[in-house]
């Protein structure tokens, strides 16, 4: 089997819990290299890894992946960098962080005949799978709407913090895009889009919670409308998930459980060998409430419904297969355009406080 050479930019939080346990973990792919300009933790965590100290030296060397796992300003000029080097890239979200330079970077990719994949790895959570499951079954009937809601407390900016600083930072660039991509994922092109972009805290550089709502036609002069969200003044969190349609509502609680499990210390095991990844606890499972006779709309049922394992193996699983060429890409630099759309829109109907459209043209 031929393994994919692949080398990892950072080693901080992203580069550490989500991009190289989960590349070591899939056997196609092989962790070459990781770039850490200082300390030796990567050499200590992945060994059989070669420790570069610089970005330059990586894209002279033999790897033929280059996963970005660096701050976002960082993002547009490492990936363009890479992709002039004829390399297939993995950058984490969001791409870039305007719609411009994510069109650029699709068309130089194209150009170099690479591939590029935006890391939106939220796609593989267990409770998004759960809840897409759902949908494609039918379970709530005729879907009308959803809120989907990513909500922390953290009432203090973090001293020294990138994504509290003005370039790339704030919520709607962090958590914005694994929500966007989520609906667009669900629910294809939507027609318009009405943004709230604040400052929920004392202090602070740049926003730290928005509201998008986003509806999506249906057929039948019918809508679906999805609302997105984040607030870093959430003490007590509300619904991950609520989704309401004409046969009942699904509600979950509870982030997916793979970042806690490996901040811990648990990595995820080579794919394919016998141990599980990673089974949500039934507490926390969501529910599902409907009524078996909606002429009887008080009598009603609701059930557990066990969530998904969330696998972000899948994703980089899929990478491999799609530079080799046994399957199609799941996430493609189109996505990373679309999101940087939906951003750029909801920080255009924010400035004008009007709902915005969003024009199918180029989608």
């Amino acid at each position: 089997m031929r393994r994919i050479r692949t080398g990892v930019v950072g080693f901080g939080l992203a580069g550490r819990v989500f991009h190289a346990p989960f590349v070591a973990a899939v056997p196609s792919l092989q962790l070459a290299a990781i770039v850490q300009r200082t300390g030796d933790t990567a050499k200590q965590a992945y060994p059989e890894a070669v420790q570069v100290r610089s970005y330059e030296d990586l894209l002279a060397s033999d790897v033929e992946l280059v996963v970005i796992g660096t701050p976002t300003p960082s993002h547009y000029d490492f990936t363009k960098q890479a992709l002039q080097a004829g390399k297939h890239v993995v950058c984490d979200k969001p791409m870039t962080t305007t719609l411009a330079q994510a069109e650029e970077l699709e068309k130089l990719a194209r150009q170099k005949n690479v591939m590029l994949f935006p890391f939106h790895n939220r796609r593989w959570d267990g409770d998004f799978q759960t809840l897409r499951k759902l949908l494609q079954e039918g379970k709530v009937g005729r879907a009308v709407t959803l809120e989907s809601r990513f909500d922390r407390y953290r009432p203090d900016p973090k001293p020294g913090a990138w994504r509290e600083e003005e370039e790339g930072g704030g919520q709607l660039f962090d958590i914005g895009p694994h929500l966007i991509d989520q609906a667009l994922t669900l629910f294809g092109h939507p027609s318009t889009i009405t943004a709230n972009l604040r400052h929920d805290r004392n202090v602070g550089k740049v926003p730290d919670a928005f509201d998008l709502t986003l509806v999506f036609p249906t057929g039948r002069d019918r809508t679906m409308t999805v609302r997105l969200g984040t607030t870093v003044l959430a003490a007590e969190a509300g619904p991950r998930y609520r989704l309401n349609g004409t046969g009942g509502t699904y509600v979950k609680y509870g982030l997916d459980p793979q970042e806690p499990t490996i901040l811990a210390g648990t990595l995820p095991p080579v794919l394919g060998s016998a141990t599980t990844w990673l089974a949500e606890p039934e507490e926390r499972w969501g529910t599902l409430t409907t009524a078996p006779d909606t002429a009887k709309p008080s009598d009603l049922v609701t059930d557990k419904v066990p969530t998904l394992p969330g696998d972000y193996r899948g994703f980089y699983q899929n990478v491999a297969d799609a530079i080799l060429g046994t399957a199609e890409p799941q996430v493609t630099a189109r996505c990373a355009v679309r999101v940087a759309r939906i951003i750029e829109l909801a920080m255009e109907s924010q400035r004008t406080g009007a709902t915005v459209r969003v024009d199918s043209t180029g989608w």
